[in-house]
């Protein structure tokens, strides 16, 4: 066999060996890569992504479009071949997969938290909304989980609305713990609540719940700092004067909110915010109407560009990292706060794309 004929063939079965290897050879490296776009406005399935009923509503144009980004789950193995092509892909990022995954976590346990942060997103999606237009919104502090084989196991429930601990009046979630805490383990705490079944029924026929119940609970230790605990999760309910459903499937975690509370804005006012404009964005949204930083902020822009966005709002505190790999033809709009996001579709909407506080490289 010619010389350079055996150098080619080893060459071949060299580079051939070294592929087989690398599809073997498992790496601990999960892939982003961009998600699909969904206006707000618009509908998801044949169904309306946002449904208000009992309060008159207006017809929306333009785009108001949700990000989303695409990973690998949480039990898939990549291998080298994969990671290596990840990397090179100019669309896809590959990272380390304790970035997504902390502490071993599973497909299952990553599901389930991104359906309550899901969940969460749209409750203060809409109170920021309707804050934001002026209509009230009614609080209230509500048993959100409760810890298996914990002493509250079995008296009190998920939706439980917590009115007093110790007859001490609760107004926030964060005064059931700070009341539970003065007790020591052992001793009994009193809860007075509206059972979530009455609740529930009361709000469904629009009335007020038929009356409260006392529960006593003999506290439980905390391990490490040895503090008294009763193995609940409070967090706060809304009562709303009108129906807004949201519905949105294959999606989770809680970055939709703003795009969510701007969409119901829209569909409550009689102007379009958008002017008819295409306009996409992420971040979470609290009660109060603040906007948060998110993951994935590259691939959603990218997402957002190949869907047609024009503008991209953008939380401030992604701004530096989205602005160091814009693609052409978006505009980043920096925003830390519903108004502000409000104020930037106002000079969009007019065409006035010059006054926009843009996302800089530099934090």
């Amino acid at each position: 066999m010619p010389r350079r004929t055996a150098t080619m063939l080893a060459s071949t079965l060299v580079l051939f060996a070294l592929l087989c290897a690398g599809v073997f050879i498992k790496v601990p490296y999960s892939e982003m890569s961009p998600g699909p776009t969904v206006n707000t406005l618009g509908d998801s399935h044949g169904e309306p992504v946002l449904n208000i009923s009992g309060r008159k509503t207006y017809p929306a144009g333009g785009h108001l479009n949700m990000t989303t980004v695409r990973v690998t789950g949480a039990d898939y193995e990549m291998n080298l071949v994969e990671a290596v092509y990840g990397w090179l892909a100019g669309d896809n990022i590959v990272v380390p997969h304790e970035n997504l995954y902390p502490n071993g976590k599973t497909d299952a346990e990553s599901t389930q938290e991104n359906a309550e942060e899901f969940s969460q997103s749209q409750q203060s999606a809409k109170v920021a909304a309707l804050k934001q237009l002026g209509i009230p919104v009614t609080a209230r502090v509500i048993v959100s989980t409760v810890v298996k084989d914990s002493p509250s196991e079995g008296k009190l429930h998920a939706g439980d609305v917590v009115k007093a601990v110790d007859g001490a009046p609760v107004t926030a979630p964060e005064d059931v713990a700070k009341l539970v805490t003065k007790h020591k383990p052992g001793e009994p705490v009193e809860f007075t609540i509206v059972p979530a079944a009455d609740s529930a029924a009361a709000a469904k026929a629009g009335r007020e719940p038929a009356g409260t119940s006392k529960v006593t609970i003999t506290a439980g230790k905390a391990e490490g700092d040895g503090r008294a605990i009763v193995g609940i999760r409070a967090g706060s309910d809304h009562t709303f004067p009108f129906a807004i459903d949201i519905k949105l499937a294959d999606v989770g975690g809680p970055s939709a909110g703003l795009m969510f509370a701007l969409g119901i804005v829209d569909k409550l006012t009689p102007d379009d915010l958008t002017g008819g404009k295409f306009v996409a964005g992420t971040g979470t949204i609290d009660d109060a109407g603040k906007v948060g930083p998110i993951g994935g902020i590259q691939m959603k822009t990218i997402g957002a560009r190949k869907a047609g966005a024009e503008y991209f709002l953008t939380p401030a505190d992604n701004c530096a990292s989205a602005a160091s790999n814009v693609p052409d033809g978006l505009t980043l709009v920096k925003v830390s706060t519903i108004d502000d996001a409000m104020k930037s579709l106002q000079k969009i909407s007019k065409g006035d794309p010059a006054g926009l506080p843009q996302c800089s490289a530099k934090p």
